[in-house]
């Protein structure tokens, strides 16, 4: 293999002060000890893309078992497949792991991957360029074995090493390609597009869990919206859940709720919502077209329980057989979906009295019902109206038990 690449920080400009501090010290800390250790990822491709970095990822010659006594009780392992040490800063958590070595030539899925190596060796078992830079925080410099310096200034995603083997090993590389493809909006290499085109079903035999997880980090991205784009354009999504490819490639407003969370994550925080209420954002207007057809349309009374049974219907349509969702995530899920058409009925009864049921998960659904106000205006006074009488009545209820903890 050629030699790296080394680029100074005259050439990378990547300021000191944007390197997370706990990163810093973890770094030094193995450092010190004896062992090597690079700042390596998505951190590097951000910082070199001036963006923000999500997470501080850290690539070492220590073993986990090395790492878990240099850090001890801040220090746990986790992982089969990936043997990884996570080390915790109060919520913070910085990921540190082993250089690995692989076979990179044979085209069947990878089902361990714990053989240690040399920071070469790491780099090329990595997915695309851009995610296969080292930065070297002693001496300031990013190591490029691979080229991802280069293919970031061309704004390229290009897989390491022949592309199809790459996706047959971890199906998964698949959904981070778009993934990247939606954040950055860079050109997919032709090899690389090819392979995915050719390599699709392969996503079938990945993770359930990894694949739900990789949904729910780029509904927090504030791209999510070109993400299940991408998902559905590619016919990866046909794969893995076709009612909901169906639904977004047939029905032009589909899309209108995730933009709008893409909107407010971005004003806000990565996860400023609840996760059950962005996948309720995928799914709410499934729902309320299945309300219209069955029962509106045909002037079926409606009541809330239909409702519920109706949205447990729609999870599972969507997600089984090939998604788990948790116990408490669907019922989350379902009482948001199933509140919106008590705070807002699809039929306008003459009257409406405002009642705040007895549900835990009420307000969450008043916080998708807000979303749903900023595409829909004509809703803001509504949930004014049904947002003051839950303050009102959570009063009432502090109130209440104020007084019932004074007689005992």
């Amino acid at each position: 293999m050629r030699p790296p690449k080394i680029y100074s920080i005259d050439e990378h400009r990547i300021p000191t002060y944007k390197i997370d501090r706990q990163a810093y010290y973890v770094i030094e800390k193995l450092r010190t000890n004896g062992f090597i250790a690079f700042l390596v990822g998505g951190s590097v491709r951000d910082l070199l893309l001036n963006v923000r970095p999500k997470d501080f990822d850290i690539s070492t010659s220590a073993k986990p078992e090395d790492i878990k006594k240099l850090f001890k009780r801040s220090c746990i392992l986790i992982g089969r497949r990936f043997r990884l040490a996570h080390i915790r800063f109060g919520r913070k958590i910085i990921e540190v792991s082993t250089f690995r070595a692989g076979e990179m030539g044979e085209a069947k899925l990878i089902l361990r991957d714990n053989i240690f190596g040399s920071p070469k060796e790491d780099v090329l078992r990595r997915d695309f360029t851009i995610n296969g830079l080292f930065y070297d925080v002693g001496v300031q410099t990013v190591i490029d074995y691979v080229g991802g310096y280069l293919d970031l200034e061309k704004k390229t995603l290009r897989t390491i090493g022949d592309a199809s083997i790459r996706f047959i090993q971890d199906p998964v590389r698949m959904i981070r390609l778009l993934k990247f493809k939606a954040r950055f909006d860079f050109e997919i290499e032709e090899n690389t597009f090819l392979a995915l085109k050719e390599n699709k079903t392969e996503i079938l035999k990945s993770s359930p869990i990894r694949i739900l997880e990789e949904f729910f980090k780029m509904l927090e991205s504030g791209s999510a919206k070109n993400f299940f784009y991408l998902l559905t354009k590619h016919e990866l999504l046909d794969l893995l859940t076709p009612k909901l490819s169906i639904f977004f490639k047939a029905e032009k407003h589909s899309y209108d709720l995730l933009k709008i969370v893409d909107n407010f994550i971005k004003k806000n925080h990565p996860k400023a919502l609840d996760r059950s209420i962005l996948i309720s954002s995928m799914l709410f207007y499934i729902l309320e077209k299945r309300l219209k057809t069955n029962y509106v349309d045909k002037k079926i009374f409606l009541h809330l329980g239909i409702i519920s049974i109706d949205a447990k219907n729609v999870i599972d349509d969507i997600f089984k057989p090939f998604f788990h969702i948790s116990k408490k995530m669907k019922a989350q899920i379902i009482s948001i979906l199933s509140n919106q058409f008590r705070i807002c009925p699809l039929i306008t009864p003459k009257t409406i009295k405002i009642r705040i049921p007895k549900d835990p998960f009420f307000d969450l659904a008043l916080d998708f019902f807000d979303l749903r106000c900023q595409i829909n205006p004509k809703l803001t006074n509504i949930y004014t109206r049904w947002r003051e009488k839950f303050i009102d009545s959570h009063k009432k209820q502090r109130k209440f038990f104020k007084r019932k903890n004074a007689k005992i």
